[in-house]
């Protein structure tokens, strides 16, 4: 199994996971480590021991960020570095996620793959949507 680390700036990670939990009930391989408050001192190490605990249960571990070029995904790809079969994934969303864990147990994907299936489907959960005002039907007469 593809494990999965959720990391991110503040809360974010404890409240992605919390909505892939209540979405996608409570999975096994997927820790939150957040990147916050009297945490920041030690989140590197913290990080590191969460990969490397996570590499030693599982073939590979998929780590998921929220933000290019910030401190999670900066000291991410450092570890990745380091740890073999790690592969990083930045701008995490939930649609991402939950297809992930939903899939990730009888897809037979590598590491890599399931790396660009969260890009491909993140992307597509990005959407712009409009509802038209209710009563503007003109051919509408009382």
């Amino acid at each position: 199994m593809i494990g999965f680390i959720l990391t991110g700036h503040g809360d974010f990670s404890l409240g992605v996971k919390s909505a892939v939990d209540m979405v996608a009930g409570d999975q096994p391989a997927f820790k939150a480590v957040p990147f916050e408050g009297s945490q920041a001192a030690t989140y590197g190490e913290d990080l590191r021991a969460a990969i490397t605990e996570m590499r030693e249960e599982c073939e590979g571990v998929l780590v998921f960020c929220d933000l290019l070029g910030g401190t999670p995904f900066n000291q991410s790809m450092l570890i990745s570095q380091d740890v073999d079969n790690v592969e990083v994934v930045a701008g995490t969303n939930l649609p991402m996620l939950i297809e992930l864990v939903m899939t990730r147990s009888f897809a037979n994907a590598t590491l890599e793959e399931m790396a660009e299936q969260a890009v491909t489907v993140g992307q597509a959960g990005v959407c712009h949507k409009k509802l038209e005002p209710a009563g503007d039907d003109e051919d509408d007469e009382m």
